[in-house]
């Protein structure tokens, strides 16, 4: 396969041309050959490598752990505890946003039943709201969910 413009690449991996640059910037994605006009040019396995990391951000990896996970794909010949360990932390905090979400959901429901149809002055959704002890419970911050 020739050498892809950032524009083909862009369209390959179904990614903007910023998100692209951004990637070289930080280091995920090699910084490519230049043209003699100073154009980038790109091999096809820059579109693997965008997929992995397309996919990665989907599943919510952070940046860190996404380079850590890519140094591994570099080198097949290495252990892959890392990745198992990054995985179970990716897993570990969806876990707890998933938690969170539950205890926003349920705060919600409780405010939506206990509305009021009258002045806003006795409305229970607008109370709440202005004074966080009234909800049963710290919807806050991300739960911590042991695993069973």
């Amino acid at each position: 396969m020739p050498a892809l413009s950032i524009g083909k690449l862009a369209k390959a991996a179904d990614v903007k041309v910023p998100t692209i640059r951004f990637y070289e910037q930080i280091g995920l994605l090699p910084l490519p050959d230049r043209t003699d006009s100073d154009r980038r040019t790109y091999e096809a396995s820059a579109i693997d490598r965008l997929a992995f990391i397309k996919h990665a951000r989907q599943l919510g990896f952070p940046i860190e752990a996404i380079r850590t996970l890519l140094d591994l794909a570099d080198h097949p010949d290495r252990d892959c505890n890392d990745a198992n360990a990054l995985a179970q932390e990716q897993l570990d905090a969806v876990e707890a946003k998933i938690a969170q979400l539950e205890a926003l959901r349920t705060e919600l429901r409780r405010m939506v039943s206990a509305g009021c149809r009258g002045l806003a002055s006795d409305c229970r959704v607008i109370e709440t709201l202005g004074d966080h002890r009234l909800c049963e419970r710290d919807h806050t911050r991300p739960q911590r969910v042991v695993p069973v």
